[in-house]
């Protein structure tokens, strides 16, 4: 069979049951894909319900394990077709007491695995003269929010590197899709607030803990999108002959698309206003 006939090949990082990953991976095998689910542990990955996707332990900070399993799947399969950039960490907390292994950690999770992954795929792509990359991103690319600064500034990064890659690649025939994601329901949050472990001791925002905890699950208002629906639209889009340079889904993008049109300084003024209603 050919290779314009054969079931393209998806690979996707961060595939954590109950999250975006998860439901981005059963949907491209809905569609007939052959689907490489990755996630630090192949045990946080159970549940699959198609035969299609087969899981790899991947952790998209390192170097070598990245390499070996792109090597893996072009072993096997030949190629990749897509490439699906969601593996991402949540990082909260005011901007000077967050710990510098924990910023760290951020941006090599949220930014240089990008990096990463794109150099261990673009060029087997560019062999072929065709590919997709879908890089998986936030509105607080767009608009920061007090206590979120250094996850808001991983995805302005994440924005900068997707246009730029939407750039480079337009000569290799290969497209770059930024996803902008708003309040979607996943176990991320939930996840973060498991495991945040407060303030230091004598921090200066001691005071703003509650609106902290409130702004690590606002994604999970009743707004959010479901899963399987924000996972339906980007695959159908994603799988197009010629996909989308930019996606918008989520809760509260028309929101963030608003504010962006706003003078910098009321929206700043506002955000600030939103999430800073401490406890006297």
């Amino acid at each position: 069979m050919s290779a314009s006939l054969s079931p393209k090949v998806v690979l996707v990082t961060g595939c954590s049951s109950g999250g975006i990953g998860f439901s981005l991976c059963e949907e491209y095998a809905a569609q007939g894909c052959k689907v490489y689910a990755t996630a630090r542990r192949l045990e946080a990955m159970g549940g699959f319900t198609h035969n299609t996707v087969e899981r790899l332990v991947l952790d998209v900070m390192s170097d070598d394990n990245v390499q070996d399993v792109v090597r893996t799947i072009l072993e096997k399969e030949g190629r990749i077709d897509v490439l699906v950039n969601n593996a991402g960490v949540l990082c909260t907390g005011p901007t000077i007491d967050v710990p510098m292994d924990e910023i760290q950690r951020a941006y090599d999770a949220n930014v240089f695995s990008i990096i990463r992954m794109c150099r261990a795929v673009i060029p087997h792509m560019a062999s072929r003269k065709s590919g997709t990359v879908v890089n998986i991103s936030s509105v607080q690319a767009y608009v920061p929010t007090p206590w979120a600064g250094i996850y808001a500034s991983t995805k302005a990064a994440m924005h900068s590197l997707s246009e730029v890659l939407y750039m480079e690649c337009t000569p290799l025939n290969i497209a770059v899709v930024l996803v902008t994601t708003g309040a979607v329901r996943s176990n991320l949050a939930n996840n973060r607030l498991a495991t945040y472990p407060g303030l230091p001791e004598g921090s200066l925002y001691a005071r703003y803990l509650p609106n902290i905890i409130e702004r690590v699950g606002m994604s999970q208002g009743t707004d959010s999108m479901p899963t399987d629906e924000y996972a339906r639209r980007v695959v159908r889009s994603t799988l197009q002959g010629r996909p989308p340079r930019q996606m918008r889904l989520g809760g509260k993008t028309l929101l963030y698309r608003v504010l962006q049109w706003l003078p910098r300084g009321f929206v700043l003024w506002l955000m600030w206003r939103r999430f800073s209603r401490a406890t006297k």
